[in-house]
Order: structure tokens, then sequence, then C-alpha cells
């Protein structure tokens, strides 16, 4: 998938869309004006412009998503860890554990991660 980035107002009106879909573009109107107070073409200039990129679909005034939220969140984190750490993981745990100690919880978890994918 292409490189995805929201901004702050996009993010907040995609995440409507994943709490409240499938829903009726007239739904996602009234959400968007209650919400966010936006009129109805400001709503429909931003949905288009997402369903461009690949997140969502309105299908005869259906809006679902293309992509699920953790979707999403995993292509953002991929796309970080890429640009900031040219792609490496070990990179950025080095980096992220130098400010962060890790619970015993946290490592028992990462280490079962790396375990699972040993397996697939």
């Amino acid at each position: 998938m292409e490189d995805i980035r929201l901004g702050v107002v996009e993010s907040h009106f995609a995440e409507l869309i994943w709490q409240n879909e499938p829903l009726s573009s007239k739904e996602l109107v009234a959400l968007c004006e209650r919400e966010l107070h936006w009129k109805k073409s400001t709503t429909y200039t931003v949905l288009k412009k997402l369903c461009e990129k690949g997140l969502f679909r309105n299908e005869q005034s259906v809006i679902t998503s293309r992509i699920s939220r953790d979707e999403f969140d995993a292509i953002q984190s991929e796309q970080f860890v890429e640009e900031t750490f040219d792609g490496s993981l070990p990179a950025f745990i080095a980096a992220f554990t130098k400010r962060k100690e890790l619970s015993a919880d946290e490592i028992a978890q990462i280490r079962q991660m790396i375990d699972s994918c040993g397996e697939e």
C-alpha cells in the first residue's frame, strides 16, 4: 500500500468512520456536523480524499473501510520505522528502550511475539 499520511483533522474523521461503520453518507454528514461542526460539502470533500487514498469506500452511499484501524496503525508503524531507522526494527527498539524501561510483562510479550514469528 502506498504512503498514507493523515493530518489531525483527517485522522479524527477517519476515526469517526472506523468507530461507526458501516454508515450511510447521510449518517456520516450528521455525525461530522455534530462532532466536527462541518458542512455537508466538507464531509464529502474529505471522504473523497480518503477514498482516493484507499482507506474507505463509498458504495451506494454506504461508507465502509478498505483497511481496518489496526491495519492502518501497522502501516503507519512500518513507515515510521522505515523512514526513521532505515527499516531496522532492532534500531527502533534500541532507541525506544534507551528512554523507557520495559516492564517484565512487556518483555515477556515481546519474547512471545518473536517466538511466534519463528513458528510461521
